[in-house]
């Protein structure tokens, strides 16, 4: 027998999956070393849903064990699911959609899954990841679970586009951390001047240009053994960019001013807020340049994409500024400011704004609304929050579009209310009904019903 996985795994079986065929699956797993707990009311940890048939009452149950858990669906039925009820599980939430026809394969194939989504997890889980890349919103940590994936797994280059303050440039030092190759080198292409490009680049020898008065090492040489961060890349002038795809294929150089080939491997990380796709059509990019450079792609969603992530950022901010040891917080008006403010700047101009607020705060206790400079506090009426608002609104139009009755949909937004803020106070019940404006019992019973029914 297999070295057993320590995980936090349970196994749940939907109808119609027979006791016979959930008992042989089971047996097997576990013959390879899975740990296995029944049920899934768990909903935490990781999770083995065994599917017989794909509608929607059994998405809707994966969607709602996916909130809190990742989750493996497995198709255990004579024939496999149709691509499209695949794509359709994956977008409900399942991490990946297995089909079981021989048992010891596919119990390897589940236990390979399983190690490294969990390697995977550790890593976006420890300090070095979640004190780098801040958030909470499933769009974030999809973004944070890819980084990881690219960083740790790969020796790809990688191409990580956004828009101005999204960090970019954090993602590109976590991808060198977490790497563990040599040196970062990092180029911003903007700074780049035709005159100097090649010798910032490529390096110059003594005297092959006015004013080259010693011989220096370029970004190719400095990132020998290391990771070459370009920022910006899509500034790149053609001439460079030709030069820049003939290094990337052949490995080696020459200085400015030199006969002699160098040689130079290294990883390449290039970010940009242009859509080089545009420019590839419009030919103010190289197409073969584009292809080598984007191996792998990491978009960073910008903030009003990602609005659960502005508390936590805004406390993130907070902490750093106020040192260790010492608690502030914002009060309910300063929250709800930063909540409804918008950030062209995105996470950078709300970083900016946390660093307003506590230079004006004095003394202890919470940061108020007198902390806010005269000409950023809001219109009097333009502090009434906007709610629902179009998003709330959107995710019920796709509710009503996939004939969801009336019930489900308030079922499902009381379910996802009650997750949210058990986890944001810490699983207590007490704090979690206070917020919810419910007594501690009425939430206690909710969620027996919850647990029982899942």
């Amino acid at each position: 027998m297999l070295a057993r996985l320590a995980l936090p795994l349970w196994i749940h079986a939907f109808e119609p999956v027979s006791a016979a065929v959930y008992a042989k699956v089971a047996a097997a797993l576990e013959q390879a070393g899975l740990e296995l707990e029944a049920g899934g009311a768990l909903a935490a940890g990781f999770g083995l849903v065994l599917i017989d048939g794909i509608d929607g009452t059994v998405l809707e149950r994966v969607r709602t064990l996916a909130a809190s858990a990742k989750v493996l669906a497995i198709a255990v039925g004579a024939r496999p699911p149709a691509t499209a009820d695949m794509w359709a599980l994956l977008e409900c939430g399942a991490f990946d959609v297995l089909s079981w026809t021989d048992a010891s394969g596919d119990a390897a194939q589940v236990r390979a899954r399983l190690e490294r989504r969990d390697a995977l997890q550790r890593l976006a889980d420890s300090p070095a990841v979640c004190n780098c890349l801040v958030g909470v919103s499933p769009a974030w940590r999809a973004l944070v679970h890819s980084v990881v994936e690219v960083a740790a797994f790969t020796e790809s280059p990688v191409l990580i586009t956004g828009e101005t303050g999204t960090g970019k440039d954090q993602i590109a030092q976590l991808i060198h951390r977490l790497g563990g190759r040599g040196e970062l080198t990092v180029l911003d292409c903007t700074t780049l001047t035709p005159e100097l490009a090649g010798s910032e680049l490529f390096g110059h020898e003594r005297g092959a240009f006015t004013g080259a008065a010693n011989a220096r090492d370029g970004a190719f040489a400095l990132a020998d053994g290391g990771v070459l961060f370009l920022d910006e890349v899509g500034e790149l002038p053609l001439p460079l960019q030709a030069q820049l795809l003939r290094v990337l294929q052949e490995h080696a150089y020459k200085r400015v001013g030199s006969n002699t080939w160098q040689h130079s491997h290294f990883r390449l990380v290039c970010a940009t807020n242009r859509s080089l796709e545009d420019d590839v059509a419009n030919g103010r990019f190289r197409a073969d340049l584009y292809h080598r450079i984007a191996a792998w792609r990491c978009r960073t969603p910008p903030l009003r994409e990602r609005s659960d992530d502005v508390l936590p950022l805004a406390r993130h901010f907070l902490a750093l500024l106020a040192g260790p040891g010492v608690a502030c917080e914002f009060d309910d008006a300063v929250r709800e400011f930063l909540l409804l403010r918008q950030y062209p700047g995105n996470v950078r101009e709300l970083r900016q704004t946390v660093a307003r607020l506590w230079y004006r705060h004095s003394g202890p206790g919470p940061i108020t609304i007198g902390d806010l400079a005269p000409d950023e506090r809001p219109a009097r009426g333009a502090t009434q929050a906007c709610w629902p608002d179009v998003r709330f609104e959107s995710a019920i139009r796709e509710a009503i579009d996939l004939r969801i009755g009336l019930a489900r949909i308030s079922q499902a937004a009381a379910d996802i209310a009650i997750q949210l803020v058990l986890e944001q106070e810490g699983d207590n019940n007490q704090r979690a009904a206070l917020r919810l404006g419910v007594t501690d019992r009425a939430l206690q019973i909710r969620r027996k019903a919850w647990a029982e029914a899942h």
